[in-house]
């Protein structure tokens, strides 16, 4: 397609385009409605060919008590706002399948990606527009998110619907588009905390393009009341979960584990590169690659330069430095609060939120880049993402090969078949949560506290032995003394069939794994890909040792 209007000219009010032909037009909708199809279909196929991970596993577990009291009362004991597990708990009125169950954010996480494209053509051009959309379409960190059972595509949305109303709001003037940005800020303050620094950005940036205030004093007064609300509500949420979570030390446990690389600790890191590696990390995790990320990166890098070096051009619409504070204020302060060690800035879905700021920076810098046939850009920006998508580098915790819900079906078909009525089955907490949803029918681990070391629940022909929510899974150096606790406390006899179920994020390495099983009697461990075993323990064995 032809470049059509220059970015962010004045002959392109509201984002429009200025006179096109109908034929351009209909080939601009057109190519968006295929991206947006695109999109929603390799979305479905995630959301159908992946067994459900723990995670998904624990929202579904939260979200399946019989009351609206009970599920708000399980929602406390995670570290997240209530609305996905609370709107989670009428959905599996329709289905509790992984595809029914990962619905809402399919089209939650598609309809982020329309509401983008239409803040970017808003704010800049279709070339823009359509750049940002191909970037949030197919990034595969978006992607993933939005096929799975989490908080981050409802976040999105939301997040999202605040850019594209609080835009229609302050160009046509209308409080009514000012109360629908305060009902999505509110959204997004109900779906995940990571949405208190975006409200700090966008506030700012609210206050930006408000001012002078007194100019339209209703709209002003409008966002002004909403504003306010949402301080009532997470200064409620603040002192009703977060002081709880604080008490109970989960935010210590997971800052000082998996999320520790996302934080800063004085002594360890230099604090002048702290900033660069996180970003860095930030963009190799929306992009799934190092180099192609950092290429990203420089293109955020060049639009963000773009914007704090050009002037306004309406009054109307977002100026350029003012769209480059809504860009960049989101990457400063999650920096900031992540050097003070109150939430993480790396690689790491707690920031996928970024990728609104991100690709918004990026598509601008792209736009700078006029070939003789703007093709050429889409096209390179496709293969881009394509390789991306394909040869992930890193890779997910989870790869793709080791992720069909063919095997955990096997698995569950192994286990059902080999193990007899009456034997008993031994989990840690990420696999209990998976061994309850696909073979078990219903809970079988610990969700409120005070926690007990293993808990006992009924499974079916079986007896499920798993572990408290601390030991999140087992670990090979420490599986003999954690198998030995388990037997000793529920007093199973010697002859009784152990079985070990372990699936989930990760699993011990197979050499070392593998010496530990046999020396608890597990001669022929069996494996579904890396992520799932299945194997017959020796009481025996266990107690010896």
């Amino acid at each position: 397609m032809n470049e059509l209007s220059p970015l962010f000219s004045k002959d392109a009010p509201n984002g429009r385009i200025g006179g096109p032909e109908a034929s351009t037009l209909w080939s601009q909708r057109l190519s968006v409605v295929v991206v947006l199809l695109v999109g929603f279909v390799a979305r479905f196929f995630q959301a159908r060919s992946y067994f459900l991970n723990p995670d998904e596993a624990l929202h579904n577990l939260l979200a399946s008590y019989s009351s609206f009291s009970l599920t708000y009362q399980a929602t406390l004991t995670t570290a997240h706002p209530p609305l996905l597990i609370v709107m989670l708990h009428y959905w599996r009125w329709l289905g509790q399948s992984e595809v029914m169950l990962r619905l809402p954010s399919l089209l939650a996480g598609t309809a982020c990606c329309w509401l983008t494209y239409l803040w970017l053509r808003r704010i800049a051009d279709h070339s823009t527009a359509f750049l940002g959309l191909l970037l949030m379409t197919f990034s595969p960190a978006v992607m993933e998110v939005s096929a799975e059972v989490r908080q981050y595509a409802l976040l999105m949305l939301f997040m999202a619907a605040c850019l594209y109303f609080s835009e229609r709001a302050l160009q046509d003037e209308s409080v009514l588009y000012m109360a629908l940005f305060s009902l999505s800020l509110y959204g997004a303050l109900l779906s995940h905390y990571s949405s208190l620094l975006f409200a700090f950005a966008v506030g700012v940036y609210m206050l930006a393009r408000l001012f002078p205030w007194k100019q339209n004093k209703r709209l002003f007064a409008a966002w002004a009341v909403g504003q306010l609300l949402a301080v009532a509500m997470v200064g409620y949420f603040l002192v009703a979960h977060v002081a709880r979570l604080k008490r109970e030390g989960l935010p210590q446990e997971i800052a000082g584990t998996w999320l520790r690389k996302s934080l800063y600790h004085p002594g360890e890191s230099s604090l002048l590169l702290f900033p660069l590696r996180q970003t860095v990390r930030v963009f190799t995790y929306l992009f799934s690659h190092g180099l192609l990320g950092s290429l990203v990166l420089l293109a955020f890098l060049a639009g963000t330069v773009w914007l704090l070096t050009h002037q306004p051009q309406s009054r109307k619409r977002a100026s350029p430095r003012q769209l480059a504070i809504l860009v960049g204020l989101p990457f400063v302060v999650n920096c900031m609060v992540a050097i003070a060690g109150l939430y993480p800035y790396g690689g790491t879905r707690h920031n996928v939120y970024l990728a609104f700021f991100a690709i918004t920076g990026a598509a601008v810098g792209l736009a700078l880049w006029k070939p003789k046939r703007t093709a050429w850009r889409t096209f390179v920006v496709l293969l881009g993402l394509a390789v991306c998508n394909l040869f992930p580098a890193p890779p997910p915790l989870i790869r793709a090969r080791n992720h069909k819900r063919a095997l955990m079906t096997d698995a569950i078909a192994f286990l059902q078949s080999s193990a007899p009525p009456g034997s008993v089955l031994l989990a840690d907490y990420q696999s209990g949560l998976l061994l309850g949803y696909y073979a078990c029918g219903h809970s079988v681990v610990q969700v409120f506290p005070p926690f007990e070391p293993f808990a006992e629940a009924n499974c079916g022909r079986y007896t499920a032995l798993t572990a408290a929510p601390q030991l999140w899974g087992f670990k090979s150096s420490g599986l003999a003394g954690q198998f030995t606790s388990a037997v000793s406390r529920f007093g199973i006899a010697q002859g009784t069939n152990v079985w070990l179920f372990d699936a989930g994020f990760t699993i011990d390495p197979a050499q070392s794994l593998t010496q530990e099983l046999a020396r608890l009697g597990c001669a022929e461990p069996r494996h579904f890909g890396d992520n799932i075993l299945v194997c017959r323990l020796n009481i025996g064995n266990g107690k010896d040792r």
